[in-house]
Protein backbone atom coordinates (compact mmCIF):
# COMPACT_ATOMS: atom_id res chain seq x y z
CA UNK A 1 0.00 0.00 0.00
CA UNK A 2 1.17 3.52 -0.78
CA UNK A 3 1.32 6.64 1.34
CA UNK A 4 1.52 10.19 0.01
CA UNK A 5 3.40 12.60 2.27
CA UNK A 6 2.70 16.25 1.49
CA UNK A 7 5.99 18.03 2.21
CA UNK A 8 6.20 20.89 -0.29
CA UNK A 9 5.16 23.90 1.78
CA UNK A 10 7.30 26.83 2.84
CA UNK A 11 6.38 26.73 6.53
CA UNK A 12 6.20 30.52 6.71
CA UNK A 13 4.76 30.59 10.23
CA UNK A 14 7.86 28.77 11.44
CA UNK A 15 10.27 31.45 10.27
CA UNK A 16 13.15 31.98 10.91
CA UNK A 17 13.60 28.23 11.54
CA UNK A 18 12.47 27.40 8.01
CA UNK A 19 14.77 29.83 6.22
CA UNK A 20 17.22 27.01 5.53
CA UNK A 21 15.34 23.93 6.71
CA UNK A 22 11.97 22.73 5.33
CA UNK A 23 9.35 22.28 8.04
CA UNK A 24 9.22 18.44 7.73
CA UNK A 25 12.92 18.35 8.68
CA UNK A 26 12.57 20.46 11.82
CA UNK A 27 13.62 18.48 14.88
CA UNK A 28 11.59 17.62 17.94
CA UNK A 29 13.94 16.00 20.39
CA UNK A 30 16.43 13.95 18.40
CA UNK A 31 14.18 13.23 15.39
CA UNK A 32 12.79 15.16 12.47
CA UNK A 33 9.05 15.44 11.87
CA UNK A 34 9.48 13.14 8.86
CA UNK A 35 11.13 10.55 11.11
CA UNK A 36 8.09 10.57 13.40
CA UNK A 37 5.87 10.00 10.36
CA UNK A 38 7.95 7.06 9.12
CA UNK A 39 8.07 5.55 12.62
CA UNK A 40 4.25 5.52 12.67
CA UNK A 41 3.85 3.64 9.37
CA UNK A 42 2.78 -0.03 9.62
CA UNK A 43 4.42 -2.79 7.58
CA UNK A 44 1.66 -2.80 4.97
CA UNK A 45 2.85 0.64 3.79
CA UNK A 46 5.68 -0.37 1.49
CA UNK A 47 5.81 2.54 -0.96
CA UNK A 48 6.16 6.25 -0.17
CA UNK A 49 5.44 9.16 -2.51
CA UNK A 50 6.72 12.48 -1.21
CA UNK A 51 5.46 15.75 -2.69
CA UNK A 52 8.32 18.23 -2.46
CA UNK A 53 8.77 21.87 -3.37
CA UNK A 54 10.41 24.30 -0.97
CA UNK A 55 14.03 23.26 -0.25
CA UNK A 56 13.24 19.92 -1.86
CA UNK A 57 16.86 18.78 -2.18
CA UNK A 58 17.22 18.74 1.60
CA UNK A 59 14.27 16.36 1.92
CA UNK A 60 15.59 14.20 -0.92
CA UNK A 61 19.01 14.05 0.73
CA UNK A 62 17.46 13.08 4.06
CA UNK A 63 15.28 10.27 2.70
CA UNK A 64 17.16 9.12 -0.41
CA UNK A 65 15.54 6.46 -2.62
CA UNK A 66 14.85 4.11 0.31
CA UNK A 67 14.17 4.98 3.92
CA UNK A 68 13.44 2.58 6.76
CA UNK A 69 13.11 -0.22 4.21
CA UNK A 70 10.55 1.54 2.01
CA UNK A 71 10.93 2.77 -1.56
CA UNK A 72 10.73 6.54 -1.94
CA UNK A 73 9.55 8.41 -5.01
CA UNK A 74 9.29 12.17 -5.38
CA UNK A 75 7.07 14.56 -7.29
CA UNK A 76 7.55 18.32 -7.33
CA UNK A 77 4.79 20.83 -6.69
CA UNK A 78 6.03 23.70 -8.84
CA UNK A 79 3.49 26.29 -7.63
CA UNK A 80 2.99 26.21 -3.87
CA UNK A 81 -0.70 27.08 -3.83
CA UNK A 82 -2.11 24.53 -1.42
CA UNK A 83 -2.43 20.94 -0.29
CA UNK A 84 -5.06 20.03 -2.91
CA UNK A 85 -2.81 20.82 -5.85
CA UNK A 86 0.02 19.06 -4.01
CA UNK A 87 -2.00 15.85 -3.91
CA UNK A 88 -3.12 16.18 -7.53
CA UNK A 89 0.53 16.04 -8.66
CA UNK A 90 0.62 12.38 -7.57
CA UNK A 91 -2.24 11.18 -9.78
CA UNK A 92 -0.07 9.19 -12.20
CA UNK A 93 1.29 6.95 -9.43
CA UNK A 94 -2.06 5.23 -8.85
CA UNK A 95 -4.25 2.62 -10.50
CA UNK A 96 -8.01 3.22 -10.87
CA UNK A 97 -9.76 3.03 -7.47
CA UNK A 98 -6.49 2.25 -5.68
CA UNK A 99 -6.74 2.85 -1.93
CA UNK A 100 -3.96 4.85 -0.25
CA UNK A 101 -2.96 6.84 2.82
CA UNK A 102 -2.29 10.60 2.94
CA UNK A 103 -0.22 12.27 5.66
CA UNK A 104 0.68 15.94 5.84
CA UNK A 105 4.41 16.50 6.19
CA UNK A 106 4.01 18.40 9.45
CA UNK A 107 1.88 15.79 11.22
CA UNK A 108 3.06 13.84 14.27
CA UNK A 109 0.97 10.66 14.07
CA UNK A 110 1.17 7.70 16.41
CA UNK A 111 1.33 4.10 15.24
CA UNK A 112 -2.07 3.49 16.79
CA UNK A 113 -3.68 6.41 14.97
CA UNK A 114 -2.38 5.25 11.59
CA UNK A 115 -3.38 1.65 12.33
CA UNK A 116 -6.89 2.77 13.30
CA UNK A 117 -7.20 4.76 10.07
CA UNK A 118 -6.25 1.71 8.02
CA UNK A 119 -8.79 -0.49 9.80
CA UNK A 120 -11.66 0.96 7.73
CA UNK A 121 -11.96 1.40 3.98
CA UNK A 122 -11.99 5.21 4.05
CA UNK A 123 -11.18 7.33 7.08
CA UNK A 124 -10.17 10.77 8.31
CA UNK A 125 -8.45 11.28 11.63
CA UNK A 126 -10.09 13.95 13.79
CA UNK A 127 -8.98 15.33 17.13
CA UNK A 128 -9.68 18.23 19.51
CA UNK A 129 -8.21 21.55 18.38
CA UNK A 130 -6.83 24.25 20.65
CA UNK A 131 -7.64 26.92 18.05
CA UNK A 132 -10.74 25.81 16.05
CA UNK A 133 -10.83 28.97 13.94
CA UNK A 134 -7.41 28.02 12.57
CA UNK A 135 -8.45 24.44 11.76
CA UNK A 136 -10.74 22.42 9.53
CA UNK A 137 -13.75 21.58 11.72
CA UNK A 138 -15.65 18.34 11.08
CA UNK A 139 -19.36 17.59 11.21
CA UNK A 140 -19.98 13.95 12.19
CA UNK A 141 -23.14 11.88 11.62
CA UNK A 142 -24.58 9.64 14.34
CA UNK A 143 -23.11 6.56 12.62
CA UNK A 144 -19.59 8.01 12.64
CA UNK A 145 -19.50 9.16 9.03
CA UNK A 146 -17.91 12.51 8.31
CA UNK A 147 -20.45 14.77 6.61
CA UNK A 148 -18.40 17.89 5.96
CA UNK A 149 -15.27 19.73 7.02
CA UNK A 150 -15.21 23.54 7.04
CA UNK A 151 -11.75 25.07 6.76
CA UNK A 152 -10.93 27.89 9.20
CA UNK A 153 -14.57 28.72 10.08
CA UNK A 154 -15.54 32.09 11.52
CA UNK A 155 -17.95 30.41 13.95
CA UNK A 156 -16.84 26.81 14.62
CA UNK A 157 -19.62 24.37 15.54
CA UNK A 158 -17.16 22.43 17.73
CA UNK A 159 -13.45 21.99 18.34
CA UNK A 160 -13.26 18.65 16.48
CA UNK A 161 -10.57 19.24 13.90
CA UNK A 162 -9.85 17.13 10.82
CA UNK A 163 -6.17 16.25 10.98
CA UNK A 164 -3.81 15.72 8.06
CA UNK A 165 -4.17 11.93 8.02
CA UNK A 166 -6.75 10.21 5.81
CA UNK A 167 -7.40 7.08 3.77
CA UNK A 168 -8.98 7.55 0.34
CA UNK A 169 -8.78 6.00 -3.09
CA UNK A 170 -7.69 7.35 -6.45
CA UNK A 171 -11.19 8.49 -7.41
CA UNK A 172 -10.28 11.61 -5.41
CA UNK A 173 -8.30 12.71 -8.46
CA UNK A 174 -11.57 13.06 -10.40
CA UNK A 175 -12.52 16.14 -8.38
CA UNK A 176 -11.36 19.71 -8.77
CA UNK A 177 -10.34 21.85 -5.81
CA UNK A 178 -12.15 25.01 -4.81
CA UNK A 179 -10.04 28.07 -4.09
CA UNK A 180 -10.28 29.35 -0.52
CA UNK A 181 -10.77 33.06 0.12
CA UNK A 182 -7.07 33.29 1.06
CA UNK A 183 -6.08 32.10 -2.42
CA UNK A 184 -5.03 28.57 -1.47
CA UNK A 185 -6.47 25.28 -2.70
CA UNK A 186 -6.97 23.18 0.42
CA UNK A 187 -7.21 19.40 0.28
CA UNK A 188 -10.38 19.86 2.34
CA UNK A 189 -12.18 21.01 -0.81
CA UNK A 190 -11.34 17.72 -2.56
CA UNK A 191 -12.21 15.70 0.53
CA UNK A 192 -15.62 17.35 0.87
CA UNK A 193 -16.43 16.18 -2.66
CA UNK A 194 -15.08 12.72 -1.83
CA UNK A 195 -17.34 12.63 1.26
CA UNK A 196 -20.44 13.10 -0.91
CA UNK A 197 -19.87 9.85 -2.80
CA UNK A 198 -17.96 7.73 -0.26
CA UNK A 199 -18.61 6.68 3.32
CA UNK A 200 -15.65 8.11 5.23
CA UNK A 201 -15.42 7.03 8.87
CA UNK A 202 -14.15 9.33 11.59
CA UNK A 203 -11.18 8.04 13.57
CA UNK A 204 -10.68 9.86 16.85
CA UNK A 205 -7.10 10.76 17.67
CA UNK A 206 -5.17 12.58 20.34
CA UNK A 207 -5.05 16.35 20.50
CA UNK A 208 -2.47 17.43 17.93
CA UNK A 209 0.61 19.24 19.25
CA UNK A 210 0.33 22.86 18.15
CA UNK A 211 3.44 24.17 16.48
CA UNK A 212 2.62 27.12 14.29
CA UNK A 213 5.48 29.17 15.67
CA UNK A 214 9.08 28.46 16.72
CA UNK A 215 8.16 29.04 20.38
CA UNK A 216 5.43 26.39 20.28
CA UNK A 217 7.78 23.90 18.61
CA UNK A 218 10.16 24.15 21.55
CA UNK A 219 7.37 23.23 23.98
CA UNK A 220 6.57 19.88 22.34
CA UNK A 221 7.92 16.79 24.05
CA UNK A 222 7.37 13.05 23.63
Amino acid sequence: MKVVILAAGEGRRMLPLTLKIPKPLLRIGNKTILDYIFDALPEEIDSVIVVVGYLKKKIQQHLGNRYQGRSIRYVTQSILDGSATALLTTKDFFLPSERFLIIYGDELPTKQEVSDCLSHEFTWLCSPAEHPRQSGIATIASDGRIIEVIEKPENPISNLSAAGIMVVDSTIFNYRPVQHSNGEFYLTSLMNQFLQSHSVQVVYGNMRPAFVSPDELQKISF
